[in-house]
């Protein structure tokens, strides 16, 4: 995440707010969204399909990650980049945070309090696990601790906490810090290159460091945690045995398509140009030789021998901080469904990516937007939810 002056265009523009039912504060409108050709001779105007922000909640501060629990409660929890998870339950957001652990947390410009995963087993374990920046002895540390919610509340849980990994960090930025449970069951986490610009120590593409990485690790085993046998990299001298996939300089938010189970990842760039990328396993997707899929060192005349290309990449001139997203799985945009949804933090902009052949993804506009995106997420009906990093949480839906 990038945080900066939001870039506007003129050419696409708030129109008036909609009326919604009466537990739903607003509806956002705006004059993007969905596409039109010229009618043939005789035959009716295509139908022009827009979308809009239905305001869900107000009153957090500076969201970052919004998760479901794996049970049949009626409720979501939302990361406050301070340190606090506050719930949401049957639409109203809880004045006592689920857990605060502001205390321990060093935040501020990139780092707090990052990503938030249950345990695919928490209805009946309660386990939570919480991705966090710490300073220990002046130096930052990006941490993954394990918690416990409470027998008696299941809306609190217990602040003691087990340590399960920490890395050092030696810059303040490009922190990453997502934690997400794949369908596997291991746990998997995505770490920036460390940080400053340009990747002056070249961790992304040092495979003896697990920053510029998505990691794989097994929290079920032994403690703190282990590697899973079937690892890319499991047994290889000079290569982090944690490593599923590398060369990432700040990948913010990443998320498995509930259906297929493949992983998607936005990786924040440099100067140019921000990327979405497919993750396979051992993949390594450039930084910092390449910028999306632009020679970034060399600038010129670099080799992209071995590496994973982005499906989508865009310019600064649309947007200057990308935000992932999901595969919409929904119902009330069956245009959608199928295809990746994400945002840009900088300017607003909502897209789609659809998969029109095997490998090959086309992007278009869905919406552009006056907020700063911090992550999206998803409801129990897969309708999905935006944040904007002011406080408040949106739902995106068809405006007509």
């Amino acid at each position: 995440m990038r945080t900066g002056r939001k870039k506007r265009d003129a050419w696409c523009s708030p129109e008036t707010t909609l009326p919604v039912a009466a537990m739903l504060a607003s509806l956002i409108s705006f004059s993007c969204g969905g596409t039109t050709s010229s009618p043939a001779a005789g035959n009716p105007p295509p139908v022009v399909i827009q979308y809009g922000l239905v305001e869900l909640i107000s009153g957090l501060t500076n969201p970052v990650d919004l998760q479901l629990p794996p049970d049949a409660t009626d409720r979501i929890f939302v990361v406050e980049q301070a340190g606090i998870v506050r719930v949401i339950q049957s639409g109203v957001l809880l004045a006592t945070p689920f857990i605060d652990i502001g205390t321990r947390v060093t935040a501020g410009g990139e780092r707090g309090l990052l990503g938030l995963a249950f345990h695919p087993d928490y209805s009946n374990n309660r386990r939570i696990f919480l991705s966090y920046t710490r300073t220990v002895s002046g130096q930052l540390q990006s941490v993954v601790a394990e918690y416990v919610t409470s027998t008696n509340d299941p809306n609190s849980a217990d602040t003691a906490e087990r340590i399960v990994l920490t890395i050092d960090q030696p810059f303040d930025n490009h922190n990453g810090g997502q934690i997400q449970f794949g369908p596997d069951g291991y746990l998997y986490m995505g770490l920036g290159d460390g940080g400053s610009g340009g990747d002056p120590q070249g961790n992304g593409q040092n495979m003896n460091t697990l920053l510029g990485k998505i990691l794989r690790i097994d929290v079920n085993s032994v403690q703190p945690y282990a590697v899973p046998a079937d690892n890319p990299f499991v047994g290889q001298n000079g290569i982090r045995p944690e490593i599923w996939a590398a060369g990432f300089r700040n990948p913010w938010r990443f998320s498995f398509d509930r259906t297929t189970g493949r992983l998607f990842a936005a990786d924040v760039g440099q100067d140019s140009f921000e990327e979405v990328d497919l993750i396979s396993k051992a993949g390594n997707y450039g930084w910092n030789i390449m910028e999306g899929s632009h020679c970034f060192q060399p600038r010129n005349g670099c080799s992209s021998n071995g590496l994973e290309l982005p499906i989508a990449e865009y310019d600064h001139n649309e947007g200057s901080a990308v935000t992932g997203g999901f595969i919409y799985r929904g119902t009330l945009m069956s245009e959608l469904r199928g295809r990746y949804i994400f945002g840009d933090f900088g300017s607003g902009r909502i897209w789609s990516l659809t998969e029109t052949t095997p490998g090959v993804w086309t992007r278009s506009l869905v919406l552009d937007t006056e907020i700063n995106i911090s992550c999206f997420g998803l409801e129990r009906t897969d309708e999905l939810l935006v944040s904007d990093y002011g406080g408040r949480l949106f739902r995106l839906q068809k405006s007509f």
